[in-house]
């Protein structure tokens, strides 16, 4: 039997460990990258390959630093025997976002760029090397994470908001021009889900105040609310699906 290979960047928390859990258990090998945290990690590897009978790797990476993803990947190489599926996961937060996580007439180019770097750049380059090792496969399927904070206003959020939207073109343009190689590429848009990274926002209990009184399900979304339809957009059940933006929001886009 062929294990297939999942590669995903910032797998260790929230929603990136809800996405490792979820194709773990679905028998997959699974690549994985982390900020700094090689201790937590390294707990995952132990108690998921054991609970799953699985290969797991994880890889430091700076999505800051989008090119070194080509060198991640060759290692990833000499690690696994092929990529089955991308998904571009990870996030900044922390000093590198300020200018960037801002009321408009606040906003600094630098911080405005390092949140397209993180978003849009890494995604560029994650997805370019991981489309290499698919066409020698017969295909794959590549997916961004996204955020409804480029449909509905959220105070602080232009330059998330503004790369989650570019990221969305980006996953339509390059859906075209991969689907001749049997590669499918799509986005999930969630919003807003309760994770360690929502909550360094300093209006976090505000935001969530307000999730839940404008969900149709009065609470905030979760990790696996997402996990699943990522490993749904894998299989042959979606084997149709490609260029396309879901979104998982409680209802709150409409509300």
């Amino acid at each position: 039997m062929i294990r297939k290979t999942l590669v995903v960047s910032g797998g260790t928390r929230g929603i990136g460990r809800a996405i490792v859990e979820e194709y773990a258990k679905n028998g997959y090998n699974i690549a994985f990258t982390y900020n700094s945290n090689s201790e937590i990690a390294e707990k995952m590897i132990i108690e998921l390959s054991e609970k799953y009978g699985i290969k797991l790797k994880a890889y430091p990476l700076d999505i800051l630093e989008p090119e070194t993803y080509k060198d991640l990947f060759l290692k990833i190489d000499q690690d696994f025997d092929r990529i089955d599926v991308f998904i571009s996961n990870a996030i900044i937060s922390g000093r590198s976002v300020v200018g960037g996580f801002a009321p408009f007439m606040r906003l600094k180019p630098k911080g405005l760029m390092n949140i397209y770097t993180a978003t849009v750049l890494s995604f560029v380059v994650g997805a370019q090397e991981s489309a290499k090792r698919m066409e020698k496969t017969g295909g794959g399927s590549i997916i961004s994470l996204s955020s409804t904070g480029n449909l509905v206003y959220t105070p602080n959020y232009t330059g998330h908001g503004n790369s989650k939207a570019a990221v969305e073109t980006i996953v339509k343009y390059a859906a075209h021009e991969l689907g001749e190689k049997g590669i499918r590429v799509n986005a999930v848009s969630g919003g807003p889900i309760d994770t360690d990274a929502l909550k360094k926002f300093p209006n976090y209990e505000e935001v969530k105040s307000e999730v839940i009184k404008r969900s149709p399900l009065s609470r905030m979304g979760l990790p696996t609310d997402l996990s699943g339809l990522c490993y749904f957009l894998s299989t042959e059940n979606a084997s149709w699906i490609t260029g396309q933006t879901f979104i998982i929001d409680g209802g709150t886009t409409f509300a």
